[in-house]
């Protein structure tokens, strides 16, 4: 199968994908099934990409026609091939996960779920292979009408809450900022395909690049950049297989990756480090991983504490991006797959514990780690990478993100991307601590000194989270091979 085909099916087969789910499910095991078959042969797909892609080819192909150079167009990468093998391969994960974490919590509407978790990912590979700024929108807005029913799954007042303020706060985002620097974008430059070395510089003025950058920067507002964060925080009503698809899998690393392609394609790192007019931007994002960082402190709720983290971590790759320098987008590329595993293995542990021990709040999980150590073992492990600690993946993009800001002599900002760890540390660490360390709580198993026993969340809750925890792992020993895919970006 040619590589166009196979971008086409990437879109394509979750989408039927979609379909099968829906009319398997009046039999749980059948449903089950076809999304992890699904889900398999997805990842198989993209890899086919890939390796099209290590060959040096770029297929693109042009599916809809609107208007004169405005048409729904496909295209392959290095950048897009990254985001997509993340979300093909954790969806497999997630699928295992959910499955475990599902039927445990007897979650109702399941059928429903397991549906828009696929057109959720569907729009997702439309996002990651756009060939130009309105198959990347159409895509985008996608993404947040097929979660929006996800956020809401629980059905009570407070998952309704949480999904009208996520869907809300995105699409006005969208069609207040977003939108306007298309059409801006075209006006100046007379397309919107994305191009090596941007297409605006010699098109527009200096001040005119720099509303319209900060338009994309703002209006992408699934990056989560302050104040346009709200949403995230909010979203965490959902079932936890949603805050893994909204954390690691598809949605907050389809905002990153936006404001990635947009820098790398519209504008291009020479004319942003001759204009100067993304400097701004690296401070705000910085502002945002500390105030984050600050926020997650205070959080008892365990899932509210790890959402703050992601606004956190999101800003890493903002800023990396905003700098304009060959490492800060390679630092800022790697690190959307080096924070999904960390992330997605922090939100597996939080619903494992839910399920096992149906507890929520950090401040009653004292001893719980020596009834629960597998779990949080794991979550250990993935706190190290979100930390940026040897010998776990986030440490690479991390020390790459700090050369940016070396190569850019931006010592206020390197400082940030140092105390922001320490902050990651104080919020991080202390669950792990608390967990195997203090004293069971008068009233739970184990409190009087006596066995507790070992209550693990069941075998496919825990077996996916150790899966992507030995991830963060292996993106450190294997780092180099993503840093040489992605390295052309930048020549």
């Amino acid at each position: 199968m040619t590589p166009v085909a196979l971008m086409e099916l990437a879109v394509v087969l979750p989408l039927v994908g979609a379909i099968l789910i829906a009319a398997a499910g009046r039999n749980p095991n059948l449903r089950e099934a076809v999304t992890l078959l699904t889900a398999v042969l997805l990842l198989a797909v993209v890899v086919g990409i890939v390796s099209a892609v290590l060959e040096g080819e770029r297929p693109e192909v042009a599916l809809i026609g609107f208007l004169p150079g405005v048409t729904i167009a496909l295209s392959a990468e290095p950048l897009a091939c990254v985001f997509a093998v993340v979300a093909s391969l954790l969806w497999i994960v997630t699928s295992v996960y959910s499955i475990g974490y599902m039927r445990a919590h007897h979650e109702e509407n399941q059928t429903r779920f397991y549906a828009f978790f696929a057109i959720a990912i569907a729009a997702a590979m439309g996002v990651a292979f756009s060939a130009n700024l309105v198959t990347l929108f159409v895509f985008y807005e996608a993404l947040t009408l097929s979660t929006f029913p996800l956020v809401g799954h629980a059905g009570t007042a407070e998952a309704r809450n949480g999904a009208r303020t996520y869907a809300g706060l995105l699409l006005a985002a969208s069609f207040a900022l977003m939108l306007p620097a298309i059409i801006a974008t075209n006006q100046a430059a007379g397309t919107v395909t994305f191009a090596p070395g941007g297409i605006l510089a010699g098109n527009i003025s200096d001040s005119g690049a720099a509303i319209i950058l900060a338009l994309f920067v703002f209006g992408i507002a699934k990056a989560a950049l302050m104040p346009l964060h709200r949403w995230l925080p909010a979203a965490m009503v959902a079932p936890t297989p949603v805050s893994a698809l909204l954390h690691a899998v598809a949605v907050v690393k389809a905002g990153v990756f936006c404001i990635l392609k947009v820098t790398l394609y519209i504008f291009g790192l020479d004319f942003l480090g001759d204009t100067g007019i993304s400097v701004w931007l690296t401070y705000v994002a910085a502002a945002t991983i500390l105030i984050g960082s600050l926020i997650a402190l205070t959080k008892d709720n365990l899932k509210a504490r790890l959402a703050y983290s992601t606004v956190s971590q999101l800003s890493y790759i903002v800023l990396g991006a905003m700098l304009a320098t060959g490492a800060g987008i390679i630092g800022g590329a790697m690190h959307i797959a080096m924070h999904a595993f960390g992330k997605i293995t922090l939100f597996f542990c939080a619903g494992a514990i839910l399920v096992a021990s149906h507890k929520t709040e950090i401040s009653d999980m004292h001893g719980l780690g020596r009834r629960m150590p597998f779990t949080f073992a794991a979550f250990l492990l993935a706190s190290l990478s979100i930390i940026g600690l040897p010998p776990t993946g986030g440490s690479w993009s991390k020390w790459m993100l700090m050369l940016a800001t070396a190569d850019t002599g931006q010592l206020l900002l390197m400082g940030a991307l140092m105390l922001s760890s320490l902050l990651s540390i104080a919020y991080l660490l202390p669950v792990a601590v608390v967990g195997f360390m203090a004293p069971a709580k008068s009233g739970d198993p184990g409190h009087d000194g006596t066995a507790a026993g070992i209550r693990e969340a069941p075998l496919l809750c825990v077996a996916p989270l150790w899966l992507t925890a030995i991830g963060t792992l292996a993106l450190f020993f294997f780092a180099e091979p993503i840093f040489a895919f992605l390295e052309p970006l930048v020549k």
